[in-house]
């Protein structure tokens, strides 16, 4: 039995198998979430503020508590790809030329209920991986104030003590060792999540399956995954540097990119559709 056991633990289940893109296909899937924008304009904006009022409160009760702002905005920045699951939806309707409206949006968001403890044939492993999301968020916050603590010649209470005593310290090592270690933590996670949430929303696969894909695209296409990493990280700080405001266009293009991306990275045709009926 352990060894039957050990055996099944160890296996990799069944993945789709991926495409291999050119370095420049990010841009296509930031051109093709202009068009799903334009298609769906008031639907995806309102997606971007609904996040502007989540980070307006965020900033507005942990505006002089650092590490409390520090966390939240992690797990808000993390548990994005969670957030975008119905603009997911959306690209996926228009894609088919269905309607993307209000209902789809519901039925998004109130299907997984259904799904609790159904395994494959519900939505509950969406919420299970944002809690992943959530935990691993959590983790860095952790990692990062201890590593301040430890290091910092000064106690960091507030956002300005962050800046004027780790980001613009003379010799600015602190910074460094600080970015290096968020970049050396962020990695997986970009790469477990790349493709995760739209393949869940549209395939019955579990989420260790889905995590499997992720890195698998990301093996396989480290140039342009490395370049569309890039991207997210440029447009997410554009949109934080407008005090929030530019999170209105910038979060629903990075979700519809995000859709995008999964279609051209995945064949994900060996899999049943995650809408269709169950076999009985």
């Amino acid at each position: 039995m352990p060894t039957c056991l050990s055996a099944c633990l160890l296996t990799p289940p069944p993945l789709a198998p991926v495409r291999a893109i050119a370095w420049s296909q990010p841009l296509v899937w930031l051109r093709r979430a202009v068009q799903d924008m334009a298609a769906s304009p008031l639907l995806s904006l309102a997606h971007g503020l609904v996040l502007i009022l989540i980070g307006t409160a965020i900033l507005t009760l942990g505006h002089n508590r650092f590490w409390l702002m520090a966390g939240a905005l992690s797990g808000f920045l993390v548990v994005g790809p969670v957030v975008a699951t119905s603009l997911y939806a959306i690209s996926r309707a228009l894609e088919r030329g269905e309607r993307a409206d209000l209902a789809l949006v519901g039925k998004t968001w109130t299907q997984w209920q259904n799904g609790h403890g159904a395994g494959q044939g519900g939505y509950w492993c969406l919420v299970r991986f944002g809690l992943l999301l959530a935990l691993a968020a959590t983790g860095w916050v952790l990692v990062s104030a201890s590593l301040i603590k430890i290091m910092s010649p000064i106690a960091i209470e507030t956002p300005a003590d962050f800046v004027r005593h780790v980001v613009l310290a003379p010799d600015g090592q602190l910074f460094a060792l600080w970015m290096a270690l968020g970049s050396f933590l962020a990695a997986p996670i970009f790469a477990s999540s790349v493709v995760a949430m739209p393949l869940m929303l549209d395939r019955r696969v579990t989420v260790r399956q889905a995590v499997l894909t992720s890195w698998s695209v990301v093996l396989a296409n480290p140039g342009p995954l490395a370049l569309w990493a890039a991207l997210i990280v440029l447009l997410t700080l554009l949109g934080l540097g407008t005090y929030l405001l530019g999170l209105v266009i910038v979060m629903p293009m990075l979700g519809h990119a995000s859709w995008h991306a999964y279609r051209d990275l995945v064949d994900a045709s060996v899999f049943p559709a995650r809408d269709a009926r169950p076999p009985a």
